[in-house]
């Protein structure tokens, strides 16, 4: 991709208006060809935009409910098309130090004008240079997340006609979402809940669930096999089971092969 000749797209995610306006209003002024593909309330929104648009440039808050901003962050650059990322932070936060190594920018709370046109001049110049944020990124960002034990997680709550059925969540096999429910098939049956994916991800193993597809999440211990169609396409095949589910191309890097 030529990227000085394309347009460059980008996310902001904040989940508060008023300084999601105010970056939103900064970046128009001083970046007026950049085209603004999402303006994301929360994390979890962020990383389905992100799916949904695949934008050069992330603006991510570091602090939001659901998934913050360096796990989103996290989940970009383990992607095909890994985006650069810039974090808007307030005074204070932990990680500013580790961002002055310069393999993130940042962006202080409320947006400074000259500061926000330095952050600007080196995105460019990495667009320029790689397009992507690399392995480098990712390594970083791990670091970056507290370690702090992650929560257990709860069963899965679903209708079955009169009964509410609890799913453990190791004993399902994957979930596929819609634009209304949420599938979820499971040793000895499925059903289906009102839950996102999206919301589900902020709640399960990322280790043990695999995302797919946007609209796939699969337990890693049923997969039986990685199989490409052809350049663009992929699916996986099931441990005793017909089901062929999509890999979408995002995420094909889940299987390398040794």
């Amino acid at each position: 991709m030529n990227i000085a000749k394309s347009a460059i797209t980008a996310l902001i995610a904040d989940d508060e208006e008023g300084p999601r306006e105010q970056l939103r209003a900064a970046l128009q002024r001083l970046w007026p060809e950049l085209q603004i593909a999402a303006a994301s309330e929360h994390g979890v929104d962020a990383w389905d935009d992100f799916l949904a648009h695949e934008p050069q440039v992330c603006f991510l808050d570091i602090r939001m409910p659901g998934l913050n901003g360096i796990e989103v962050a996290r989940r970009m650059a383990a992607t095909a098309s890994p985006p650069q990322v810039v974090f808007v932070t307030a005074f204070g936060d932990h990680a500013l130090s580790a961002f002055d190594a310069g393999a993130v920018d940042y962006v202080m709370k409320p947006v400074d004008d000259a500061r926000l046109g330095q952050a600007i001049e080196r995105l460019k110049a990495r667009l320029q240079k790689d397009g992507g944020s690399g392995p480098d990124l990712n390594a970083l960002l791990k670091q970056l997340l507290p370690a702090v034990a992650a929560p257990k997680p709860k069963p899965i709550q679903a209708s079955l006609g009169r009964e509410i059925k609890l799913i453990a969540p190791e004993d399902v096999i994957f979930f596929e979402s819609d634009n209304r429910y949420t599938r979820v098939v499971f040793d000895g049956g499925d059903a289906l809940i009102r839950t996102p994916l999206k919301e589900l991800l902020t709640t399960l193993d990322t280790e043990l669930f695999w995302q797919v597809h946007r609209s796939v999440l699969v337990n890693s211990r049923h997969i039986a096999s990685a199989v490409r169609v052809d350049e663009n396409s992929m699916h996986i095949t099931l441990k005793g089971r017909e089901e062929k589910l999509p890999v979408s191309r995002q995420f094909q890097g889940l299987f390398k092969g040794q």
